[in-house]
């Protein structure tokens, strides 16, 4: 009897079309309730279309039997995300209300740590949802200094450049997409940036403290990044001068 390998992608593909409906509705509600101006709206906009696209694409390519509930807690903080990075465009014409920013970017933060523990519970890990939940993380500190960046100076922008200079420098240096060993110092790292930016960024310090506070997350994330890159590279001289096998071994000790 003949195997079927017939995938059938549009109930995960629904989803998406629905996350993508969800953000224009808070679009709408944002721009209602502030007067959004045209750069707001295309951003926000652009931000719907373009992470609809890309994870319908990733959904496909990865053929998930369903999208799970850790990925829709991921999808609504992708939407969060989204008005986040309308209010910030839009701030460049207006201040924006710094409540509702701080809100939406609050409320994306808190739901950072809720996809991974319901991935666990439900049994729904995978490596499409584990990579959904970091470019999610990633894009939200881009955000978040570019808002700070406005108030503090363009050397902010390091905090949110740095996993995308990583991921660049990788096409160059393939050694350094070996996967890294876990790490809780990461993950608290990777958490405070969102959490300093916020503080810094809500108006709540002195511009001296706001500034330290920057400073303090920028480096946690060069000694992070520092660290993995050394692991990596170290990591790479043991692969090229003894056989995979021992690898793992040599490593560890």
């Amino acid at each position: 009897m003949a195997l079927d390998n017939t995938y059938d992608a549009r109930p995960v593909q629904q989803e998406t079309a629905v996350g993508a409906g969800v953000q224009v509705l808070l679009l709408t509600l944002l721009g209602t309730a502030i007067g959004m101006g045209t750069a707001g709206w295309l951003t926000g906009l652009a931000f719907a279309f373009a992470s609809w696209a890309v994870l319908s694409r990733a959904l496909h390519r990865s053929r998930l039997p369903s999208f799970g509930p850790a990925n829709r807690v991921t999808l609504g903080r992708a939407t969060l995300v989204g008005g986040v990075t309308a209010l910030v465009a839009d701030s460049f014409r207006a201040a924006p209300p710094v409540p509702l920013l701080f809100g939406l970017t609050a409320v994306a933060l808190v739901l950072d740590g809720v996809d991974g523990r319901v991935a666990r519970r439900t049994g729904t890990c995978s490596p499409l949802g584990a990579r959904f939940d970091m470019e999610v993380d990633a894009f939200l500190i881009l955000v978040l200094s570019v808002y700070v960046a406005t108030d503090l100076g363009p050397w902010v922008l390091l905090i949110g450049g740095m996993r995308y200079a990583f991921v660049a420098a990788a096409r160059v240096w393939p050694w350094l997409t070996a996967p890294l060993p876990p790490s809780t110092a990461r993950k608290t790292v990777a958490a405070l940036q969102g959490v300093l930016l916020l503080l810094a960024g809500a108006d709540l310090l002195p511009h001296a403290a706001g500034t330290g506070v920057v400073a303090l997350a920028l480096a946690l994330l060069v000694w992070s990044f520092g660290r993995d890159v050394a692991w990596l590279w170290r990591t790479s001289r043991v692969r090229a001068a003894v056989p995979a096998g021992e690898v793992r071994e040599l490593v560890a000790g």
